[in-house]
Order: structure tokens, then C-alpha cells, then sequence
């Protein structure tokens, strides 16, 4: 296959990778919050799971970002008499919201009441309704279906909101999204601004760059808050660096961290394909809409979850429905520029 269709085709293939690592994690993740992985006598707090699942993610970082041999694409700052690679100024505030978004998915899964999928379309429609506005301020080009996308993003955010869950979401919950939303509209600008382009190099390097700092600085972070005893949100992440490796589920806590990094490696790499925002973004939404209706059945297949309601399925079909609006007249674009006969040679 020609290398220019493979390229094409790239964010297929990291979409793919995503929905694959996205429906166990965020079952798991659930899974482990209500206490009904097998084996387990009680659940697990939201705020204990993250530092075991938070450290396997930093050790899958480095994994694979050795085994690709990609750190050579990090910037080279020099230090003393020494040459280091690290981040710039801006790629390290990026894995600075990176790391909020990793913190902010994992505990979205445990909150009491909240179904995969209403959590997710909150997430996923709040990014959706990002994208064209990220384009706008980074001077990107946006067309008529991105405002369809839009609406139809919008539709599903007040259908989501019309269920029952709608209007009993905790505050606690309602925080962690906004503050996922804020990171996400942060990084898309970084990302915009430099990076998604036609420039291999850019975009590997931003990539190396985020993922060095994301998943440490999370690390760090969560050290600070568990040191600091001040409440019970402190406690619970004390308790997941201490008594969690006594709870009996720490491979699958290290199996939530492994998936959450994939789900980090192939969601970012979709997000720096070379189109606009308003064609990755929903690409990347639509892989993690669709894994978690597989995950809530997953829930209620083999334990007993209540599956996902009409209002659900209602609103996930708008996301897709947005999806569609946004990304097939691209292609379609696409596949009418290409068939069109090239130009006669001047004479």
C-alpha cells in the first residue's frame, strides 16, 4: 500500500489501538470502585485507585517509549556542560493538563450513581463542543459541517441531562469534568498551535515531550497531596501508595494504569494528526464513546451492572451522529480533490 494512503489511514489504526485499551480500562476502573471485581470484600475509593494505576502508567511510558526509540525526539536543553533532553516551556504545561485529564478519567468511572456512558457523554460532548471553538482561536479554518457536529454534540449534552442522572450528579463529579474539560480545551491549543502539521518532527516531538511529563508529574503530584494530611481526599491517596498493595487486586490496579497509558499513547497520537480539530477530535471521541457502551455491557454481562438506558443510547447516537457530520465530508473533500484530473501542462 502506498505510503501517502498509509498515512491517511493512521488515525484509523491509533483509533482502533484507543477503543481497544479504553473499554477494559474504564470496566475495570469501575469494577474496582464498586467493590465487584472478583475476590474483592470491599470497593476502593476513586482517589485510592489512582497512585498504583498512576505509576504503572509512568512505567508503560517509558516502556514504550524505549522500545520505539523516540526519546531522541525530545528538544536538547543544555545544562552545565551537559546536553539533556526534556520539554520546552509549552509541551511541559500540555503534559501538565495531559496529567489532569489522566487523573480526572480514571476517578470520572467511581463516582456513586454515575453510569459509564452519562459520564462519558458529558466528557466526550463537552470536547466535541471544543473543537471548533479551538479552531477559531487558533486562526484553523472551520466549515459548515463542524457547526452541525456542533449542534448535534450540544443535543446529546441535553439529552444526557434530561435523564434522572442529569440532575443528580454530585458536585465532586461535576468539579472532576469541568476540570478535564478545561485541561482538554488548554492542550487542543497547544496542540494547534504547535504542532498538527504536515512536519513529522513537529508532532513526534510534542508527543515525547507530553508523554515525559504527564504521567510523572502525576506521580509528583499525587506524592505532594498524600503527605499533606488535611482531609479525606488526601487520606484515600495515601492510602493507594500504602494499604492498596494489601487489598488484593494490585495487578489489576496495574492493568488500569497499563490501559489508561495506551489509551494516553494512541489517543494522543490522534490528536496530532495533521487535520483540523474538528476531524481528530471526533475520531478520537467516537473510539471512547463506543468502548464505553462496551464497557457498561461488559459490566452487565459478567456482573450484573444495570445496562445503559434510552437516554444513554439516545445521546451516544447524537455523539455519533456528530461524528459523522464532521468527519465523512472530509472525506469526501478529500476524494474529490484527489479524482480530479490534474491540470494541462502550459504550452
Amino acid at each position: 500500500m502506498p505510503a501517502p494512503i498509509l498515512a491517511e489511514l493512521a488515525i484509523w489504526f491509533y483509533a482502533f489501538g484507543y477503543f481497544a485499551c479504553y473499554a477494559p480500562y474504564s470496566a475495570l476502573t469501575k469494577a474496582l470502585s464498586k467493590g465487584a471485581y472478583p475476590g474483592m470484600t470491599q470497593p476502593l475509593s476513586g482517589n485510592s485507585i489512582l497512585p498504583l494505576s498512576v505509576m504503572a502508567s509512568m512505567v508503560g511510558m517509558g516502556i514504550f517509549l524505549t522500545g520505539m526509540g523516540w526519546w531522541k525526539h525530545a528538544s536538547i536543553h543544555q545544562v552545565g556542560r551537559f546536553n539533556i533532553r526534556g520539554p520546552t516551556r509549552y509541551t511541559f504545561l500540555s503534559g501538565l493538563c495531559t496529567a489532569g485529564i489522566v487523573m480526572t478519567t480514571t476517578l470520572a468511572y467511581t463516582f456513586e450513581g454515575v453510569s459509564i456512558v452519562f459520564v462519558m457523554l458529558l466528557m466526550r460532548g463537552g470536547v466535541l463542543v471544543l473543537a471548533p471553538l479551538v479552531d477559531l482561536l487558533s486562526r484553523r479554518s472551520v466549515r459548515w459541517y463542524s457547526y452541525a457536529g456542533l449542534a448535534c454534540s450540544l443535543a446529546a449534552l441535553l439529552v444526557a441531562f434530561s435523564s434522572d442522572a442529569g440532575f443528580t450528579i454530585s458536585p465532586a463529579c461535576a468539579l472532576d469534568v469541568g476540570i478535564y474539560l478545561l485541561c482538554y480545551f488548554i492542550r487542543l491549543q497547544f496542540m494547534s498551535r504547535l504542532a498538527k502539521s504536515a512536519t513529522g518532527g513537529n508532532n513526534s516531538r510534542y508527543f515525547v515531550e507530553e508523554q515525559m511529563v504527564a504521567t510523572p508529574m502525576s506521580a509528583l503530584m499525587l506524592a505532594a497531596v498524600a503527605l499533606w494530611d488535611g482531609n479525606t481526599f488526601s487520606h484515600e491517596i495515601r492510602l493507594g501508595f500504602t494499604q492498596v498493595w494489601q487489598s488484593g487486586v494490585v495487578w489489576p490496579l496495574v492493568l488500569v494504569g497499563l490501559l489508561s497509558q495506551g489509551t494516553g499513547i494512541f489517543g494522543g497520537l490522534i490528536l496530532l494528526d495533521k487535520r483540523e480539530n474538528t476531524y481528530s477530535v471526533p475520531v478520537n471521541r467516537a473510539s471512547s464513546v463506543l468502548a464505553g457502551l462496551l464497557a457498561s455491557y461488559l459490566l452487565t454481562w459478567t456482573l450484573g451492572f444495570k445496562p445503559p438506558g434510552a437516554a444513554e443510547w439516545l445521546g451516544a447516537t447524537l455523539i455519533v451522529g456528530a461524528i459523522l457530520f464532521l468527519t465523512l465530508p472530509v472525506i469526501l473533500e478529500k476524494r474529490r480533490r484527489n479524482a480530479a484530473p490534474a491540470p494541462a501542462p502550459a504550452r
